[in-house]
């Protein structure tokens, strides 16, 4: 499949978006005070969900920010082969 040049940077940035956006909600998660991810120095059961939405939301960003990354060099070497 051949993917067009804004497509390509779409999936590339929202790969990058979906890294920036998650890093900086686990770094927040894990200074919480607020009592909710965690109860007498214990992770609780908000932190754990959480944690895993921010793990599976970083494989996905990779793996979407990768095709875009992939199409945007295939969109090169075309251009340069002609």
């Amino acid at each position: 499949m051949k993917l067009s040049r804004p497509v390509s940077w779409f999936l590339l940035a929202f790969g990058v978006w979906s890294w920036v956006i998650w890093v900086t909600f686990v770094k927040n998660l894990v200074k919480d005070s607020s009592g909710l991810a965690f109860e007498n120095g214990h992770p609780t059961a908000y932190f754990f969900v959480h944690l895993t939405l921010a793990v599976v939301s970083f494989v996905w960003g990779t793996v979407i920010g990768g095709i875009g990354l992939r199409g945007l060099r295939a969109l090169s070497r075309t251009s340069r082969t002609s």
